[in-house]
């Protein structure tokens, strides 16, 4: 939604009916054959950015974590558009305002606005970027860079500045920290002591502060 007009965002906004989730409601659900919606997803209050995390189990019985979303992204339009099941599950972790869009009115949509799926394209290009380079991380650091990388980036992405530091911006446990970075819970539990330990950071209950942000670029350039 950011890189659209206004003009453009009421339309969209328009096209749904507004749906109230509370932290932990299910939006989504992986295997589920019914794509006939997309949800358009927004904060319950100004000033505070909903978020929800994308997971999927494989048959294996681990849930991954393969990203987040937060106000103004839009999910589902996978299913929707290629005619598939969803192919992940979708958690609300804050209290979340969620406009649902029928199949039906978003493709009509995309095809009376071609710059809206235009945008829609980028965005699907960029999230298949950032799991790359989650890939990447992976295979090239250790746990304490990769967990420094994804705090990095997301904080970038939905950081909001305050006295105190850089607050993430994201209602995310030090447990799904983890998953998306491809660690243990002890792993990643010793990572962010160390950095808790060098000052970079400062956590309560699923939030953290960024206390060192120069620090914390140096972790995440560490090889």
């Amino acid at each position: 939604m950011a890189g659209l007009d206004q003009q453009t965002q009421a339309e969209i906004l328009a096209l749904g009916e507004p749906q109230h989730f509370d932290a932990g409601d299910v939006l989504l659900r992986q295997g589920d054959p019914r794509v006939d919606h997309v949800y358009l997803l927004r904060s319950t209050r100004a000033g505070m950015c909903a978020c929800a995390k994308v997971t999927a189990n494989r048959g294996t019985g681990v849930e991954t974590l393969l990203g987040i979303r937060v106000s103004g992204d839009l999910i589902g339009e996978m299913g929707v558009l290629r005619g598939t099941e969803r192919s992940a599950t979708v958690t609300s972790c804050t209290p979340t305002l969620a406009f649902r869009i029928t199949a039906k009115s978003f493709t009509n949509y995309l095809k009376q606005r071609p710059q809206v799926a235009t945008a829609i394209a980028a965005m699907l290009a960029n999230r298949l970027d950032w799991a790359n380079q989650r890939r990447l991380d992976f295979a090239a650091f250790d746990i304490p860079v990769r967990l420094a990388r994804i705090i990095g980036e997301l904080a970038r992405r939905h950081g909001v500045e305050t006295p105190a530091g850089i607050e993430l911006g994201v209602n995310l446990s030090q447990q799904e920290l983890g998953r998306l970075i491809g660690a243990r819970d002890a792993a990643v539990s010793k990572a962010m002591r160390f950095l808790k330990e060098t000052g970079v950071l400062r956590t309560g209950y699923r939030q953290y502060v960024i206390t060192d942000p120069a620090r914390l670029h140096d972790l995440e350039r560490a090889s």
